[in-house]
C-alpha cells in the first residue's frame, strides 16, 4: 500500500523529475491493486527471469506473466543499453523488517546508495539483503534496470496504510534521488564498508505429514525478531498443542519472519548470514 499510494500521489502531482533526474512512475499490477491482493493469477514478483520474459504468450498465459513482458518492454529490455538506469521496486512486508534494501550481487552503485540512506537515517534500522543470483535468473522487477533495488518496509498488514511506514518509504526514495543528483553533479563518494545479509535458506512450518497443514505458529520469542541472531536451541515454533520447537542449525539471522505472502510458498522465515561488504570510491566519468 505504501508504494501504491506514493506512486498515485506522484502521478496526481505529475512528478516526472527531481532536479536533473527524469522519473517514470508505474503501478506494476493495476488489477491486483484494484482488488487489494498481491496478484491475481501468479506472483508478478517471480516473473522477470530471462526464460519467462522470453516465453511465448498464449491464451492461457497468466495475466502477471503478460504484464511482466509489458513492463520489460517499457522499462527495459532487461540487460540492454535501453533499460532504465535505475529501477526501484517498492514493497511492504508484514514482517518486522524495518527499512530493507534488496539487490542482486554486490552492485557498487547500490552499495553506495545503501550507505548514504543508512547514514542519513540513523534513528531507523536500515539494512540490505544481497541476492547472489545471475542476472538471467533474477526474478523480480528491479532486475530489469541497469541498476536496481527493492525496498521492503514493515511491519505493515496487507490492505493497511501506515503513515510512519509511508514516510519511511518516501524519505528513503528522496535520499536515493539526492545521492544520484550529487553523483551526477560530479561528487566523489569515498570508499567504505557496510554490513549486509546474504540468503542461506528458507525454513518451513512444522506440518502434518498426512494433510500438509501447519501444526505450529512462530514462537513469540522469534516473532518480530527479524535480523536478530538465531542460535541453536532458541525457540522458533510453538505447536498448537503447546510444545516448543527449537532451532537446530547453524547460527544465522532470520528475516521475513511470519511473512503473510510466504505461507503459500511454505516459508515460515528465511535465514541469512551477516557479512561486511567493502567498496571503492565512485564518481561519474567525465
Amino acid at each position: 500500500m505504501s508504494g501504491v499510494y506514493l506512486v498515485r500521489e506522484w502521478q496526481k502531482q505529475k512528478v516526472d523529475e527531481s532536479g536533473a533526474l527524469s522519473i517514470t512512475t508505474v503501478l506494476s499490477n493495476p488489477p491486483a491493486v484494484n482488488v487489494c491482493r498481491r496478484y491475481t493469477q501468479t506472483d508478478l514478483n517471480r516473473c522477470f527471469t530471462n526464460a519467462l520474459l522470453s516465453s511465448p504468450i498464449t491464451d492461457t498465459t497468466p495475466y502477471e506473466m503478460r504484464r511482466a513482458q509489458e513492463l520489460n518492454a517499457q522499462l527495459g529490455p532487461k540487460g540492454s543499453e535501453k533499460a532504465m538506469d535505475l529501477l526501484i521496486d517498492i514493497h511492504n512486508t508484514t514482517a518486522n523488517m524495518g527499512l530493507c534494501l534488496i539487490f542482486y550481487s554486490s552492485d557498487l552503485m547500490m552499495l553506495h546508495i545503501y550507505k548514504y540512506i543508512q547514514s542519513k537515517m540513523p534513528s531507523v534500522p536500515v539494512r540490505a539483503i544481497i541476492m547472489d543470483i545471475p542476472l538471467s535468473e533474477a526474478f523480480s522487477l528491479e532486475s530489469v534496470g541497469k541498476h536496481g533495488f527493492a525496498i521492503e518496509v514493515g511491519p505493515q498488514p496487507n490492505g493497511v496504510l501506515r503513515a510512519d511506514i509511508f514516510n519511511l518509504v518516501k524519505k528513503s526514495l528522496d535520499l536515493a534521488f539526492e545521492w544520484i543528483q550529487e553523483f551526477n553533479s560530479g561528487c566523489t563518494f569515498k570508499a567504505g564498508e557496510v554490513e549486509a545479509f546474504t540468503f542461506v535458506k528458507s525454513v518451513d512450518y512444522p506440518r502434518d505429514p498426512a494433510t500438509g497443514e501447519i501444526t505450529a505458529a512462530i514462537h513469540p520469542q522469534l516473532q518480530d525478531a527479524d535480523f536478530k541472531l538465531l542460535r541453536r536451541g532458541d525457540p522458533i515454533f510453538l505447536s498448537f498443542s503447546g510444545e516448543t520447537v527449537k532451532y537446530d542449525g547453524e547460527d544465522n539471522y532470520p528475516y521475513f519472519v511470519n511473512e503473510c505472502a510466504y505461507y503459500e510458498s511454505k516459508t515460515a522465515f528465511k535465514l541469512a548470514e551477516k557479512t561486511t561488504m567493502t567498496f571503492p570510491s565512485i564518481s561519474v566519468k567525465n
